[in-house]
Protein backbone atom coordinates (compact mmCIF):
# COMPACT_ATOMS: atom_id res chain seq x y z
CA UNK A 1 0.00 0.00 0.00
CA UNK A 2 2.03 3.03 -1.10
CA UNK A 3 1.41 6.69 0.92
CA UNK A 4 -1.67 8.02 -0.41
CA UNK A 5 -3.69 4.47 -0.17
CA UNK A 6 -2.66 4.55 3.47
CA UNK A 7 -3.79 7.94 3.95
CA UNK A 8 -7.17 8.03 2.01
CA UNK A 9 -7.88 4.43 4.88
CA UNK A 10 -6.54 6.84 8.05
CA UNK A 11 -8.75 9.91 6.38
CA UNK A 12 -11.54 7.02 5.66
CA UNK A 13 -10.93 5.78 9.84
CA UNK A 14 -11.04 9.43 11.49
CA UNK A 15 -14.21 10.80 9.23
CA UNK A 16 -16.27 8.01 7.66
CA UNK A 17 -15.32 9.27 4.05
CA UNK A 18 -13.52 8.09 1.27
CA UNK A 19 -11.62 11.31 -0.28
CA UNK A 20 -9.66 8.79 -3.39
CA UNK A 21 -11.56 10.44 -5.66
CA UNK A 22 -10.92 13.81 -4.13
CA UNK A 23 -8.09 14.37 -3.10
CA UNK A 24 -8.19 18.40 -2.54
CA UNK A 25 -11.04 18.14 -0.68
CA UNK A 26 -11.25 20.99 2.29
CA UNK A 27 -11.46 18.99 5.15
CA UNK A 28 -11.87 22.29 7.87
CA UNK A 29 -14.13 24.69 6.39
CA UNK A 30 -16.35 21.67 4.83
CA UNK A 31 -16.49 20.71 8.70
CA UNK A 32 -15.64 17.07 7.70
CA UNK A 33 -12.40 17.66 10.11
CA UNK A 34 -12.71 19.36 13.92
CA UNK A 35 -10.07 19.16 16.40
CA UNK A 36 -10.61 15.03 17.97
CA UNK A 37 -10.57 13.80 14.10
CA UNK A 38 -7.30 15.77 13.97
CA UNK A 39 -5.76 14.52 17.19
CA UNK A 40 -6.54 11.43 16.07
CA UNK A 41 -5.50 11.75 12.36
CA UNK A 42 -2.23 12.87 13.99
CA UNK A 43 -1.51 10.20 16.26
CA UNK A 44 -1.83 7.61 13.08
CA UNK A 45 0.01 9.31 11.04
CA UNK A 46 2.59 9.10 13.48
CA UNK A 47 2.50 5.26 14.21
CA UNK A 48 2.10 4.52 10.59
CA UNK A 49 4.76 6.59 9.10
CA UNK A 50 7.28 6.63 12.24
CA UNK A 51 7.02 10.45 12.10
CA UNK A 52 6.79 13.42 14.80
CA UNK A 53 4.29 16.14 14.01
CA UNK A 54 5.42 19.15 16.75
CA UNK A 55 2.26 20.13 17.81
CA UNK A 56 3.42 23.63 18.47
CA UNK A 57 4.03 24.04 14.82
CA UNK A 58 0.44 22.53 13.29
CA UNK A 59 -0.98 24.47 11.16
CA UNK A 60 -4.01 23.25 9.32
CA UNK A 61 -3.73 25.51 6.26
CA UNK A 62 -0.67 22.87 6.07
CA UNK A 63 -2.88 19.92 6.58
CA UNK A 64 -6.07 20.74 4.90
CA UNK A 65 -6.71 18.43 2.02
CA UNK A 66 -5.56 14.86 1.42
CA UNK A 67 -2.75 15.89 -1.13
CA UNK A 68 -1.47 18.22 1.96
CA UNK A 69 -1.25 15.72 3.87
CA UNK A 70 0.67 13.28 1.86
CA UNK A 71 3.06 16.74 1.11
CA UNK A 72 3.51 16.92 4.86
CA UNK A 73 4.22 12.98 5.76
CA UNK A 74 6.48 12.82 2.97
CA UNK A 75 8.23 15.91 4.22
CA UNK A 76 8.85 14.79 7.49
CA UNK A 77 9.80 11.00 6.07
CA UNK A 78 12.69 13.02 4.67
CA UNK A 79 13.47 15.43 8.28
CA UNK A 80 13.85 11.89 10.11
Amino acid sequence: MDIKEQIVEILKDATGEDFSDNMDQELYESGIMDSMSTVQMLLTLQETFDITVPVSEFNRDDWNTPNKLIEQVKQLQDEE
